[in-house]
């Protein structure tokens, strides 16, 4: 969900009267690329302790399953390499190395890679490293599979991550990306984005005594090009097929790409 750059120190994460209450109203926030990268890395590294449970909190419960489901899409064997981008707190990292790939998670905030580094079991080969999406410091061709779990709709430039995950892809590797959706319906939209400010802004109230902390998600939801462009853009980089699968009856999407 991480995907920034920003050459600031990192904040005390949540304290009142810290840095992260100092961060601008979501409409200058996003106003930029620079200055959503400033304010996503920032609000990954105030959130990260509890990732895990808005993560739950806000899928219904379903975020586990879903995850599970990429990892199968994958179609992982034995000796893949596999790159998890913008990898959280490890969740598909884990799933798909215990389907016997050597992975790679990449995030861009360090926070996130220490709790990651901290679930570490018995899945397999997989290391976590910190990390830009727009700027991957890996070789071309290096992965047979690369996965992002809500990572494409917070990075700051869209066209130049996904230049960057086609050009670390083998060719005929597979790029798949679990996301919320902006739905195309005006109707469904307002009523789904309206939900997530009154409930994101509930949680960022009780968990950190800031609305604006989880109504990040609708307003980027708002702002986002939604599952059939970045179908089409996929296509434009280089993808020789490109689909979104529905979640949630099209309020999530599972895009699922093949390099040409």
């Amino acid at each position: 969900m991480h995907a920034a750059r920003d050459d600031d120190a990192r904040p005390d994460r949540g304290a009142v009267g810290s840095p992260s209450h100092a961060r601008p109203p979501l409409r200058v926030a996003l106003a930029t690329p620079a200055d959503k990268g400033r304010y996503v890395r920032r609000l990954f590294d105030t959130i990260a302790d509890r990732y895990d449970l808005i993560t739950v909190l806000l899928s219904f419960g379903r975020d586990a399953a879903w995850k599970k489901r990429l990892a199968r899409m994958a179609r992982v064997t034995p000796g893949m390499r596999a790159l998890d981008l913008a990898c959280g707190t490890g969740d598909i990292a884990y799933e798909v190395a215990r389907r016997g790939a050597n992975v790679v998670g990449l995030d861009v905030t360090e926070r996130m890679i220490r709790i990651a580094r901290a679930k570490r079991d018995s899945a397999g080969s997989i290391e976590f490293v910190v990390g830009d999406m727009m700027a991957l410091p890996f070789a071309d061709a290096s992965f047979d599979v690369v996965t992002a779990g809500y990572g494409i709709r917070n990075v700051p430039e869209l066209d130049p991550a996904l230049a960057e995950i086609a050009r670390v892809l083998r060719p005929g590797g597979l790029f798949l990306s679990l996301d919320f959706n902006r739905p195309q319906n005006a109707v469904v939209r307002a009523i789904y984005v309206s939900y997530l400010h009154l409930v994101g802004g509930t949680l960022g109230w009780v968990l950190h005594r800031d609305p604006d902390t989880y109504r990040y998600i609708p307003a980027t939801i708002v702002r986002y090009a939604g599952a059939p462009r970045v179908t089409s853009l996929l296509r434009a980089h280089g993808f020789a097929s490109a689909e979104w699968k529905r979640v949630l009856g099209g309020l999530m999407a599972i895009h699922v790409a093949r390099k040409a």
